[in-house]
């Protein structure tokens, strides 16, 4: 397909850019990689579970399929990675006690900003 951007009069006349397809669905891929997967593309996730990426960065066909495979080797290796399972804590006691005396010298603080009452009161 035609692309803009780099190409000069050569943009009208070439079709340099580049779509790649994957089907999710069909990839051969694990469940919970493909589940991460369709979280991180995000938009580019289109019709029935297609992954598409293009690009139309480079002035020539060869490198924008280059650069797309390489977004995809990207974004397949970042899927990959399992996130971490997050530890419920619970917050210290010296961080407790630290949380309210803040507290209580902002209160001291906004405290000392309220108007001045005037003699008789």
């Amino acid at each position: 397909m035609r692309a803009s951007g780099p190409g000069g009069q050569n943009v009208n006349k070439v079709s340099t850019a580049v779509e790649l397809r994957l089907d999710v669905g069909r990839a051969d891929l694990p469940a919970a990689v493909k589940a991460r997967l369709r979280v991180l593309a995000g938009r580019r996730m289109v019709g029935d579970d297609i992954l598409l990426i293009d690009s139309r960065v480079h002035r020539t066909q060869a490198q924008n399929r280059d650069a797309a495979r390489v977004r995809l080797e990207h974004l397949l290796a970042e899927a990959a990675v399992r996130p971490k399972a997050r530890r419920k804590t619970k917050p210290t006691v010296a961080s407790r006690e630290r949380r309210t005396d803040d507290k209580v010298l902002r209160a001291k603080v906004k405290e000392n900003r309220r108007k001045v009452g005037k003699l008789g009161d």
